[in-house]
């Protein structure tokens, strides 16, 4: 059995730290210049549940594509966004008792009638999701 000096060991140890600083530089990098397809919704529209199910000022987040949607029923009305902030993708929720969409990782606020930020980092509205109602059934995506 062949016995590695010191000096061996921690040359080979060098080179394995430098190979993996260089793949966790690297694969960033890469991945910057080829995003994903993030635009992953469905064809059809998706069944969310019926009016009775959703009382006004309660919300439901459902499946949509990739991503969750969030269905609110405001005073004005039913609201459909994509559920994925602005800032760094987190998941918003509805909070019922502020009657705003929270981003609660990094405390994120959107109103809910337009999706618009109303403070904190988010740089742009939420994306509005196409919403329909057919016999007392909600329905998210699709065209208008």
């Amino acid at each position: 059995m062949t016995k590695i000096s010191r000096r061996s060991f921690l040359q080979i140890f060098n080179r394995v730290l430098a190979a993996v600083g260089l793949t966790a530089i690297s694969v960033p990098i890469v991945a910057y210049f080829f995003p994903p397809n993030l635009d992953e919704t469905p064809s059809e529209p998706v069944l969310v549940s019926t009016l009775e199910d959703l009382p006004p000022g309660d919300s439901k987040t459902i499946r949509f594509g990739r991503y969750p949607a969030l269905i609110i029923n405001t005073s004005a009305g039913l609201r459909a966004y994509s559920a994925v902030c602005t800032h760094f993708a987190c998941i918003c929720k509805w909070d019922s008792a502020r009657e705003l969409i929270v981003c609660p990782c990094h405390e994120g606020y959107f109103e809910p009638l337009e999706g618009q930020v109303v403070s904190g980092p988010p740089p742009l509205p939420l994306e509005p999701l196409a919403l329909n109602i057919i016999d007392g059934e909600i329905y998210v995506g699709g065209t208008e």
